[in-house]
């Protein structure tokens, strides 16, 4: 019998994690399984044909909020044109309510709900060695003729290490994200979150953890993102995890890691301080400052420690720290959600995910929306339209406002050009995205896309159409700006300093051992013609630096050559090193 396990991933760079288990865990048993991923980019049809024209005898398709729909219509048509092939669904949006989803979609045979490795395991060995009895298989659900059927569910797998490691040849994997994991469940019940529907946290054993770690650092894999609800959870485990990690380090690859800030202790900043820049990733999830809300979906939190331990990461330079958001919880309007988000914001982090509430099934949210008039997309994601604290109009406004942070935060093209306009003339960060948004969309720019170049005239524009004063400054911030995230001509907007025989002396410069040795050390003994092309000079009115350091402080004009060096490890921390030189 031949055995397709399949998903449609949001993108390319994913891969699937949940498929591969399958597969790992039955594969001793049954020969004849295959993977094959596809995304929710390709089309319908031509996903359809790909599977059809291998003639497999079971399709499992991997199903989540973003891809229920496709999936759904490309099982109903593999059943019109292969009756005989039979339907399996799994994962977390048909987990909820296997029964009705059989009742709705008549062409679907089988729904496994909850922890699938043995599930899927004793309905195989039912299909191809007829083994079993069918309503004996817990964790299933089934269609009979006309008739539904659920059976009980299956308790949690108590010993982890049961599970093989996932993967196989790692090089069919290159150049995509490779997910894992350490633990399942989580300690939290956040009423927005599905993992609030399971009780307790189960661990792999550290000793299994660290086997699977290396064969990631042996394949030289590029990063590893743990999906582990909150993988900090336990100090020791996380903390042993990471040192195994540094230990292990070929100093190419990254691992991602969804933490709790409020449960980082002094003991593990000490640590994090030295490691690698660029080793670890952090992705936080705040949600909200208003008290309130964070009561009603019960979620305990410390933001006055987050903000500790968040600068504290941030001032070490070295983690990539990423902060979450989401607009529509409970109790939380726009006016509270945009003092969250200035709240987020003055930590700094290198991202700010503006996220909008999803209604999960399963999840309290969901389960309560009346109590908070919720009014959601019936169609997955099942994302929020409004309810009794926010519009329809206002979740709008925070879409544009999150798209205003994407293009001019997020980037980090405009750094220093948007802390110099919020310093200057806004008392709220959140201010200055809302009129950058109404300013954007009164000139129609949300109807196109644009250029990394036209932001740059947009944002001057912005700054025209505002009267904002010290104009002159600013230009020369927005520059700077552009000259820190690419090199070559500058576009008309900005004004070049042109002095006397600078070409030449910019050359003879790169010529002299000891400046490379000084600033350019990387560089020492190779030819100005070859750096050259790695480097930018570039003479500012002002002293530019001072300028950035502190953007509320009206500059005297002051001629300032800045040496600007493309050729860096990690551009995640920075497309470019620049320095003030004499020359």
């Amino acid at each position: 019998m031949k055995i397709l396990l399949t998903t449609l991933n949001s993108k390319f760079i994913h891969s699937s994690l949940s498929l591969r288990y399958l597969r790992n865990y039955t594969k001793d048993k049954f020969s004849d399984i295959h993977i094959e991923e596809y995304t929710v980019n390709n089309g319908l049809d031509y996903i359809l044909r790909e599977i059809y024209m291998k003639n497999y005898d079971v399709v499992c398709f991997g199903c989540y909020i973003w891809n229920v729909d496709q999936t759904l219509e490309i099982a109903k048509d593999l059943k019109k044109v292969n009756k005989n092939v039979k339907i399996l669904l799994g994962g977390p949006e048909v987990s909820y309510n296997p029964s009705d989803v059989l009742k709705e979609h008549d062409y679907v045979d089988y729904i496994i709900f909850g922890e699938g490795e043995v599930t899927t395991e004793k309905l195989f060995d039912f299909l191809v060695n007829k083994k079993g009895n069918i309503k004996e298989i817990e964790g299933l659900a089934f269609r009979d003729g006309n008739d539904t059927y659920k059976n009980n569910e299956r308790p949690l797998i108590k010993n982890l290490d049961d599970i093989p490691f996932p993967y196989g040849d790692l090089a069919e994997l290159e150049n995509r994200i490779i997910y894992y994991e350490s633990s399942r469940g989580c300690p939290f019940n956040c009423q927005y979150c599905l993992s609030s529907t399971l009780q307790g946290v189960r661990y792999f054993s550290i000793e299994r953890i660290k086997k699977d770690l290396k064969k990631f650092v042996d394949a030289d894999v590029k990063q590893v993102k743990f999906v582990d609800r909150t993988f900090n959870a336990d100090k020791h485990h996380c903390l042993e995890i990471m040192k195994y990690i540094e230990e292990i380090d070929n100093g190419r690859i990254n691992f991602h890691f969804e933490i709790t800030a409020s449960l980082i202790d002094d003991e593990i900043l000490d640590y994090l301080k030295n490691t690698r820049r660029g080793l670890f990733q952090f992705e936080v999830g705040v949600q909200s400052t208003y008290e309130k809300t964070l009561k009603e979906i019960r979620r305990n939190m410390d933001f006055e420690k987050i903000k500790y331990v968040i600068k504290k990461l941030a001032s070490y330079n070295n983690i990539h720290l990423h902060l979450d958001l989401i607009a529509g919880l409970p109790y939380e309007d726009y006016k509270t959600f945009l003092a969250s988000f200035d709240d987020v914001y003055s930590l700094k982090p290198n991202k700010i995910q503006l996220g909008f509430l999803k209604l999960l099934k399963g999840s309290g949210v969901r389960v309560n929306s009346d109590k908070y008039g919720y009014i959601y997309k019936d169609r997955s994601p099942y994302e929020v339209m409004s309810n009794d604290y926010i519009t329809y109009g206002e979740i709008l406004r925070l879409k544009l406002i999150e798209e205003m942070v994407d293009e001019y935060y997020n980037s980090h093209h405009f750094d220093f050009s948007v802390e110099f306009i919020i310093a200057n003339n806004f008392e709220r960060p959140s201010r200055f995205f809302e009129s950058l948004y109404e300013f954007w969309e009164s000139l129609g720019y949300h109807h196109v896309s644009h250029k990394k170049e036209e932001l740059y005239r947009v944002l001057l524009k912005f700054y025209r159409h505002n009267n904002f004063d010290r104009e002159d400054e600013f230009r020369e911030v927005l520059k700077f700006d552009y000259l820190r995230n690419k090199r070559g001509n500058l576009p008309d907007i900005f004004d070049t300093i042109i002095l006397e025989d600078f070409k030449n002396r910019c050359h003879k410069f790169l010529q002299e051992e000891e400046n490379l040795e000084r600033y350019l050390p990387k560089f020492t003994g190779i030819p100005a013609k070859r750096i050259i092309n790695k480097t930018h000079f570039e003479t500012f009115k002002y002293d530019i630096l001072q300028l950035i350091i502190d953007p509320t402080q009206k500059s005297l004009q002051e001629e300032t050559t800045i040496l600007f060096n493309y050729e860096v490890e990690n551009k995640d921390f920075g497309r470019s090193r620049y320095m003030k030189i004499e020359i």
